[in-house]
């Protein structure tokens, strides 16, 4: 038996249609089993809050071992998780090939489903998942919507959080009156015939943030592909799902990924490739829904031509070299490494894309934000992910960069958050923003 590993990680498809995935006390031995492996490791002791309540229930147990700890107790531990995946990637030395065979995230995941199955989620966080309904119900109200949202609106948000739970000062995603795909289909681009990339055809897969949240990404993705040739269409089938997984609802995330990879993979038959907007959604489509739906061959096909949309810019650099005319900025960009866009093990994208700009200083902000997606919202994790992400926020400060970027949009924002903890009048400086947005600044295109 070898202590640890050096290969490359491997993950197993999901065995959500077994029964005994819902086994509650195979879970439960499943549970114990991998504790005490990280119990005796520890490695991962500075990522999320998981592993610092999986310690503390350990060292405050009467023998300080797992045998000691009562299994009801795992739930915090479980709930702190937020599927980052960075201590599958990064940290574990245990996970497949090796014997252990560890996939921490994977084993929260299904006590989650476990969960799902008993009818034990909240509605609130039922309710956070259905984003494609939230977006089309806000889509007509948007200002009001933005204005009852706003964590400045301390009327509404201390409503908000004694009800629902949604703490009052964690930003939250706005929304917009016209979607991207309406954008789309309503401002056409002109394709740039003389770029070296000229000839390729992409379909940007729009996802729930960028049609209803924040179609500017979309746009500058537009506009940023168009004007090194690319022609390029905009398609919102459905959410890919990362909410739903979040809440352990395995059923409807396949049901997503089998809608949406239908419509996508007709226009990959059609000679077009799949940009992803958001990092998460990226991640979903390459590596989460082969796993969780290995059989259906149109998942396949997709996972095998979806891009990040930083990585594909960085593909046409290297390949036919990306069209003349960007400016540098004025000032450096702390680029923040988004964990899902790291978790595609694709390299730092968004850092070589930004680096394409002449005379620009790109620092690297390598932590965690804390975020976590909609568990970083809630009452009581709110602050909790404001101190995971507290040194991303101390280093995006430390630059003196006038813009923070992420492929994370939810990051950045939160990041910006955690600065204004630190140092208000600094952060009146920054602008929060994904790294794609800054491409199209510095090509004067935004």
């Amino acid at each position: 038996m070898r202590e640890g590993s050096l290969d490359a990680p491997t993950r197993h498809p999901i065995d959500w249609n077994n029964p005994d995935f819902y086994d509650e006390a195979t879970l439960d031995e499943e549970l114990r089993r991998v504790f005490d492996i990280c119990h005796g490791c520890r490695r991962c002791f500075n990522l999320c809050d998981s592993f610092p309540k999986l310690f503390d229930l350990v060292d405050g147990s009467a023998t300080e071992e797992l045998d000691s700890v009562s299994s009801i107790d795992f739930k915090p531990v479980v709930d702190a998780c937020t599927l980052c995946d960075m201590c599958y990637m990064t940290k574990c030395p245990y996970v497949p090939p090796h014997e252990f065979n560890l996939d921490f995230p994977h084993l929260m995941l299904r006590y989650r489903a476990v969960e799902h199955k008993k009818g034990e989620n909240t509605f609130v966080t039922n309710q956070l998942a259905k984003t494609d309904r939230n977006g089309k119900l806000a889509k007509p109200v948007a200002p009001l919507a933005n204005w009852a949202t706003d964590k400045d609106n301390s009327l509404t948000r201390g409503i908000m959080e004694k009800t629902l739970g949604i703490d009052k000062h964690a930003a939250l995603p706005k929304y917009h009156s016209k979607t991207l795909e309406k954008l789309a289909k309503s401002n056409p681009i002109e394709v740039n015939k003389l770029a070296p990339a000229y000839g390729r055809k992409a379909v940007l897969y729009a996802t729930c943030f960028g049609n209803y949240n924040n179609p500017d990404i979309g746009e500058a993705t537009r506009k940023v592909l168009a004007k090194n040739g690319v022609e390029t269409e905009v398609v919102y089938p459905g959410c890919c799902g990362m909410p739903l997984l979040e809440q352990g609802n395995l059923d409807a995330v396949a049901e997503n990924a089998k809608k949406v990879s239908a419509e996508l993979v007709s226009w990959v038959q059609k000679g077009y490739d799949v940009i992803a907007l958001v990092s998460s959604c990226a991640l979903m489509l390459k590596l989460e829904w082969p796993l969780i739906s290995p059989d259906n061959t149109d998942v396949k096909t997709l996972a095998q031509n979806t891009f990040d949309v930083s990585e594909y810019i960085v593909n046409i650099a290297k390949d036919e070299g990306v069209a003349d005319g960007m400016e540098p900025l004025e000032g450096p960009v702390s680029m923040h490494l988004a964990c899902h866009a790291r978790a595609q093990n694709m390299g730092a994208k968004g850092a070589e894309m930004l680096r394409l700009i002449p005379k620009t200083r790109v620092a690297i902000v390598e932590r965690c934000s804390g975020h976590g997606g909609s568990w970083g919202i809630m009452k009581g994790n709110y602050e909790t992910a404001l101190k995971v992400g507290k040194t991303a926020a101390k280093n995006v400060l430390k630059s003196g960069a006038p813009y923070i970027a992420s492929e994370c949009p939810l990051a950045a924002e939160h990041i910006l958050q955690g600065m204004e903890k630190q140092d208000p009048e600094a952060t009146k400086k920054v602008q929060a923003t994904h790294p794609i947005e800054l491409i199209a600044k510095a090509y004067n295109l935004a």
